[in-house]
């Protein structure tokens, strides 16, 4: 079964046309991932990958080098994740433009991998990474294994995070100030 995204009203703003997720057409008989957002944010939740169908999906075909098995070559779908952390509602101070500069993104994957993103990465004031939170790959979905971050930037394959559990936004991050030793 498939969800046809342009019939639920929803838009594809990068890529053209929408494209066609697979979706599992018995959700009651499989376990479903779940990955929990949390951290400085208004509205922390847990998700699965249905879940995250309800932000307008993308469609990116990536390249990047695995350590264990070569350079692959994937298609995954799914939503930006700026899309899905900016409806959690970061907790930014809004008297301050630059203040979203200290956020950082932690994700964890089922298998113990991490991955350290900065909010400028992925914020389009800034760099505006297409960064994904996968839902299907190649048109298999990811509704058990759980969503997949994607990088599309990435050469290396290294934080393309599998099975995601946990996201978090972490805004306490303050740079001290560095002190510069006098020369003689």
């Amino acid at each position: 079964m498939s969800c046809d995204l342009a019939r639920c009203g929803w838009h594809v703003r990068l890529y053209g046309a929408p494209p066609r997720v697979p979706s599992c057409r018995r959700w009651s008989q499989v376990t479903l991932a779940r990955l929990a957002l949390s951290g400085d944010l208004v509205r922390p939740s847990r998700l699965t990958v249905p879940d995250l169908l309800r932000w307008p999906q993308h469609q990116v075909a990536v390249s990047f080098e695995c350590a264990t098995s070569g350079t692959q070559h994937h298609r995954f779908t799914g939503p930006r994740l700026y899309d899905v952390l900016a409806d959690a509602g970061p907790g930014f101070d809004p008297a301050r433009r630059k203040d979203r500069l200290r956020f950082l993104i932690a994700v964890s994957g089922t298998d113990g991998h991490h991955a350290l993103l900065s909010w400028a990465e992925i914020d389009p004031d800034f760099a505006d990474a297409p960064v994904l939170l996968g839902v299907s790959i190649d048109g298999t979905p990811l509704d058990a294994a759980g969503p997949q971050l994607v990088l599309p930037q990435d050469r290396c394959g290294a934080r393309h995070i599998s099975g995601i559990t946990a996201i978090r936004v972490d805004g306490s991050y303050r740079c001290a100030p560095v002190e510069v030793a006098a020369v003689p």
